[in-house]
């Protein structure tokens, strides 16, 4: 007979407030609202501990994978997605002898992107030669005045190769929106081909022509819940637009696939794609689809460009494995991970080779695609999906309350809310409160920029003045920075122009000499500046001749607060304006020092990024 005695019931479990009351006392007096709990930039706060009563009252720990509404993925015995890769068409004879290349090593799904000027019957067939379509997924994308006749030929294509049209997995990608967010152009006298190609392609279940690119959202800096929220609101318009025109809802919702951006926030994207699936069956359910199947939410989920940098540029590929990583465990369709020299060069077979493999071995060696959903009953992923969707659905009624995403961005309201986000980002990152490692954080004291410049994006492939596109920009458009290009731009215009020394003039305390030397030598360097550190000086004489000899243009002195009033003033005359003088740390005595004639001083609560800019300037840098 099977033992069935639960595992510890010898013990009483704690309750919560019991719980409670033993951090209490380990925070002795502190806050716990200020210490503990995290204040997230999605519009809730997350508690440092959940248990399951903090479930009750949640309904997705219920749901059952591959069933209504597919909070737990649209599949109900694997995880599997395809590991997709962009390829840009300069030339269709080599883009195919490329993707027949990289399909022999482990790619299951091409991205082809290509002007429209190449559109014809000729170049698919060159572009598609030995390809078998009906294995592996291929998606396109080109101009949208092009997609209707991209659609066209692909059908013809498919019929000349008798090819399956249940087998025919991809996407056309048309989505005119998308160019007015981002160059801020009038595309909609292209909305009406919404229907036009839905009907062309509507006889291939699983050939979406209609997306969703909330992954400009993301990579403009956009916060989980702004993406999520418009990207429903996004999709929403054009299932709207397709009900409308008399497309039936079933093979409208069933022509709609969403391209969402992954961040850094590994547990929260988790959440995201979760949420994101049960949210977008609940609007597909409103229009009252003949089958629960058109309710699935296809994601193609693309690592964001937002936080990779120009400098240290191998840590991209931390970011990138985890966000890799975030979206396999929520449940993507397909993915990609953007090579981690994107931001300076046209990727090289190296970074595509290693790019590929970060899916690989997420998938081969720790089989993330075996278990579907493994997060499941997480009280805390359970609580974030909760909490997201709920923060979503407020933003995605705030938009339906302006009239709809396209009004929403024709009115600005879209453009102004992502860019009042990358504003703020870019200020959190100046002051460090939000890090960039390797940039504003722990930056590589000894690299150089070695030529690296970040690149521009694309241009459209269409002439100006064709339907659709015109010089005019009569919208506002996102303004996407990567998080990481202030401190680029200055470390590139310091090393272009003078890179100073920065001497740390240690004495005193010994754990505070080294901790703020420390702190100073990661502070200089995200402006590319040397420092030089030292073990302690006995004499403030002793340090100041030392930095003098090694042509120091900066000098830091590291100490206690205590220790700062005996000895800052005096170092501060006796180096006589010979050098820059910087004391490390807000003391008390900051007052007096200043009234001494000490004026700079770095701490933690310092801009990082204009205090930088503010030396740079006052060294004729």
């Amino acid at each position: 007979m099977a033992n069935k005695e639960k595992l510890f019931s010898e013990f009483q479990a704690p309750t919560t407030q019991e719980w409670l009351d033993k951090i209490e006392v380990d925070l002795k007096g502190a806050d716990f609202q200020k210490r503990l709990v995290w204040r997230t930039n999605e519009g809730f706060n997350v508690q440092p501990f959940y248990r399951r009563e903090d479930l009750a009252n949640l309904k997705t720990p219920d749901a059952l994978p591959g069933e209504f509404p597919f909070v737990r993925g649209n599949k109900k015995d694997t995880n599997e997605w395809y590991v997709r890769q962009n390829i840009v068409v300069n030339d269709p004879v080599e883009a195919n002898k490329k993707a027949l290349d990289i399909l022999n090593k482990g790619i299951d799904s091409i991205g082809f992107r290509f002007g429209g000027n190449m559109v014809s019957a000729e170049f698919i067939e060159t572009l598609l030669k030995d390809i078998r379509l009906d294995i592996v997924e291929v998606s396109y994308r080109t101009c949208q005045c092009h997609a209707l006749e991209l659609a066209e030929i692909l059908v013809q294509y498919f019929e000349k190769m008798g090819y399956d049209k249940e087998k025919i997995v991809g996407g056309v990608g048309f989505d005119p929106i998308d160019k007015m967010l981002q160059k801020g152009k009038d595309t909609t006298p292209m909305l009406p081909v919404l229907p036009r190609i839905v009907e062309t392609l509507k006889d291939y279940p699983n050939l979406r022509c209609v997306i969703v690119h909330s992954d400009t959202l993301n990579n403009a800096g956009a916060y989980i819940v702004q993406e999520l929220g418009y990207a429903l609101s996004w999709g929403n318009e054009y299932l709207q637009q397709l009900t409308d025109a008399g497309v039936d809802v079933d093979t409208a919702a069933k022509s709609i696939k969403f391209y969402m951006g992954i961040s850094e926030n590994y547990f929260m994207e988790i959440a995201k794609f979760r949420a994101a699936r049960l949210l977008w069956a609940q609007i597909v359910k409103q229009y009252e689809p003949k089958c629960d199947c058109a309710c699935k939410m296809v994601i193609n989920a693309s690592t964001s460009t937002y936080n990779q940098t120009v400098f240290d540029p191998y840590v991209n590929l931390l970011r990138s494995q985890t966000e890799a990583m975030s979206a396999a465990l929520g449940g993507v369709h397909s993915m990609i991970v953007t090579p981690f020299d994107a931001p300076y060069e046209q990727a090289t077979d190296f970074s595509e080779r290693i790019a590929r493999n970060q899916q690989l071995l997420i998938k081969e060696e720790s089989h993330f695609d075996r278990i579907v959903d493994p997060s499941a009953g997480s009280y805390y992923i359970e609580h974030l999906t909760d909490a997201l969707a709920q923060e979503a659905w407020k933003l995605f009624l705030k938009i339906e309350d302006e009239g709809g995403f396209l009004e929403a961005v024709k009115k600005g309201i879209v453009q102004d809310d992502i860019n009042a986000t990358n504003v703020k980002r870019h200020g959190d990152a100046a002051k460090r409160k939000e890090f960039i490692l390797g940039t504003n954080q722990f930056p590589n004291f000894t690299e150089k920029s070695d030529g690296k410049r970040a690149q521009g994006s694309g241009a459209c492939g269409c002439a100006a003045g064709k339907e659709g596109h015109t010089c005019e920009a009569p919208f506002k458009k996102l303004e996407s920075t990567r998080l990481a290009a202030d401190f680029e731009n200055l470390r590139i215009h310091t090393e272009e122009k003078k890179v100073p020394t920065a001497f740390m003039l240690t004495i005193g305390n010994l754990a505070m000499r080294q901790a703020r030397a420390q702190f100073s030598c990661n502070f200089l360097a995200c402006a590319g500046y040397k420092v030089i550190d030292n073990l302690g000086f006995k004499t403030i004489e002793e340090g100041v001749d030392a930095a003098l000899e090694a042509k120091a243009d900066i000098v830091v002195i590291c100490s206690s607060d205590d220790e700062y009033a005996e000895y800052a003033i005096p170092a501060f005359k006796y180096l006589n304006g010979r050098a820059m003088f910087v004391v490390a740390g807000a003391p008390a005595c900051m007052e007096d020092l200043k009234a001494a004639g000490i004026e700079n001083f770095i701490h933690v609560k310092c801009n990082v990024l204009e205090t930088l800019k503010e030396y740079n300037q006052k060294l004729g840098i």
